[in-house]
């Protein structure tokens, strides 16, 4: 039987001087800088970091501004490209450890953060990470399959739960094709007690109604990944959930001909969560591409 391994704190300051709490799965080699979806915390990626530090890596998962332990921004700036710089930020903090850039893993959320972070250095002929992997998202995805995840989202983000186990159950409506988890535990990370005694997503509403968020404008966001891909030059990764409502096939096509040097895992049985979903699946796709940089 794996054993677990049990993460060190660690704690990172943001672009906008913000505190983005981490947990820290191994000791030594490559850093790996771990980036979670919209809505998620860095509990999301317990089971792939555990993975990545058994291949004699360092991951980083962080939660990102708004989200989980790390600051809430009081100037709600929750823009695509304030996720962006604290990633740059992150990621400088870790290559003046080391002396060497992270390898980054960004879903959905984090994936755009990495994508948009590590395009504007490129074109400064500069880099931000040492490769990357973009886990179900592209520069172009389903508009109707954000407007059903972002609903969900919203759905409870004001008036919360009476309890945890009426935020499971609105999951297992949400997620019908997942086995219903043993335990709330899991779950009760991704809840915070509020003062009047109800249970609320762990993230800030402003991250998707606030006055600087991420409701931009779709054509504009698209093109500035469109124009990230193109530059991209360092290996890349491309990881999709083969029933995922994001990013369908001509989605993941038209990315790997925007980057023709990356490469591409689909996972079988998998929506959006692709890490939640199929983690077994996912983590040794995960395994596979950083083995083959070495």
């Amino acid at each position: 039987m794996t054993r677990h391994i049990t993460p060190a704190a660690a704690s990172f300051i943001g672009a906008s001087g913000n505190n983005l709490a981490a947990d820290v799965y191994g000791e030594s080699g490559d850093a790996v800088l771990l980036l979670h979806g919209g809505g998620q915390t860095r509990h999301a990626w317990r089971k792939t970091a555990e993975q990545i530090a058994r291949t004699n890596r360092t991951a980083y998962a962080i939660d990102q501004r708004g989200h989980g332990d790390s600051d809430w921004i009081e100037s709600g700036a929750y823009a695509f490209e304030d996720f962006a710089a604290d990633a740059r930020a992150v990621a400088d903090a870790l290559a003046s450890r080391s002396g060497k850039r992270p390898i980054v893993i960004g879903a959905s959320l984090g994936g755009i953060a990495a994508l948009l972070a590590e395009g504007a250095a490129e074109h400064d002929g500069e880099r931000v990470f040492s490769a990357l992997v973009l886990v179900d998202i592209t520069p172009r995805v389903d508009p109707a399959g954000v407007d059903k995840i972002q609903g969900f989202m919203r759905a409870h983000s004001r008036e919360g739960f009476a309890s945890i186990a009426a935020a499971a159950e609105a999951v297992a409506q949400y997620l019908p094709h997942r086995p219903r988890p043993p335990s709330h535990e899991g779950l009760k990370k991704n809840l915070r007690l509020s003062p009047d005694g109800r249970w609320r997503w762990h993230w800030d509403a402003r991250f998707l109604d606030g006055r600087r968020s991420v409701r931009g404008a779709r054509a504009d966001l698209e093109n500035k990944l469109i124009d990230a891909a193109r530059r991209l030059k360092i290996p890349a990764l491309l990881v999709r959930g083969s029933s995922s409502e994001l990013v369908q096939e001509a989605h993941a096509k038209e990315f790997l001909e925007l980057v023709p040097h990356a490469e591409f895992a689909d996972v079988r049985g998998a929506r959006h969560m692709v890490a939640g979903d199929r983690n077994d699946s996912f983590s040794a796709a995960i395994v596979d591409f950083l083995g083959r940089l070495r």
